[in-house]
C-alpha cells in the first residue's frame, strides 16, 4: 500500500485579504520606459505583499536592451508587477506594472484589458524612453497622467519644458514623485483617479 503525504496549502495571509467593506475595485496600469521605477512604485504603494516577476539581467541582454542611463540595473520585470491599495473603506485599486523593454510589450494588451487609466512614469535622464509609451496610450485612447520619478542625479526641467518635450496636452496632469515613497506614490494614484473623475463628469455634461 502506497503511503501519501498531502501538503496543506495555506490561503492568503490575513493582512492580504480584501477588506469586507470594499464595494468597488478599479484596475490601473503603471507604464514607462525601461528602468524608470515601475516596480519600485508598485512595491512602495501596495498594502499587500506585491507580486513581481523580476529576473536577473544577464550578459545576453546587453545587445538587446538599451542600458544607457541605467547601467547599474541588475533586475528587470519580464511579465508584470501587481499590488493593491485601498483608497478608502469602499474603493480598492488594483495596480499593474508593465515590463519596460519593448520586446515584452506584447503583454500590454492583456494587462490593459479592463483598465480605466494609466500612470506614465518618466525619467528626465532618458525622456526619449517615454515617447513610444505615450504614443501607444494616445493611440488606444487610454486616459493617463504623467509622473516624473525624481532620481537624485536626474536633471530638473520646468513643467513647460517637460510638456513641450513630451508633447503633452495642457489638460493631462503632470506631477513629480518619488517612487520609493508610499505617500508620494499614493498621491500619483489619487491624481489619476481625480483626472478620471473629471473626464467622466465632462462626458456626462456633454
Amino acid at each position: 500500500m502506497v503511503s501519501r503525504t498531502f501538503e496543506t496549502v495555506a490561503g492568503p495571509r490575513s493582512e492580504d485579504a480584501l477588506p469586507s467593506s470594499a464595494m468597488s475595485a478599479v484596475k490601473i496600469v503603471i507604464v514607462g520606459g525601461f528602468g524608470v521605477g515601475k516596480t519600485t512604485l508598485v512595491r512602495s504603494v501596495s498594502e499587500i505583499r506585491p507580486l513581481t516577476t523580476e529576473e536577473t539581467m544577464t550578459q545576453a541582454s546587453v545587445s538587446v536592451d538599451d542600458l544607457a542611463g541605467v547601467e547599474r540595473k541588475t533586475m528587470t520585470t519580464v511579465a508584470m508587477d501587481f499590488g493593491r491599495i485601498s483608497l478608502n473603506d469602499e474603493l480598492v485599486l488594483y495596480v499593474f506594472g508593465t515590463p519596460g523593454q519593448q520586446r515584452f510589450w506584447f503583454l500590454w494588451n492583456g494587462l490593459f484589458e479592463g483598465a480605466l487609466g494609466a500612470v506614465v512614469l518618466v525619467d528626465t535622464r532618458r525622456l526619449e524612453a517615454s515617447f513610444d509609451v505615450l504614443g501607444r496610450l494616445e493611440e488606444s485612447q487610454t486616459p493617463f497622467v504623467v509622473a516624473v520619478n525624481a532620481f537624485d542625479e536626474a536633471p530638473s526641467y520646468s513643467d513647460e519644458e517637460l510638456r513641450e518635450a513630451l508633447d503633452l496636452p495642457d489638460e493631462v496632469p503632470l506631477l513629480v514623485c518619488d517612487a520609493r515613497s508610499r505617500e508620494s506614490s499614493k498621491d500619483v494614484l489619487l491624481s489619476l483617479m481625480r483626472y478620471l473623475y473629471s473626464l467622466a463628469m465632462t462626458s456626462e455634461a456633454t
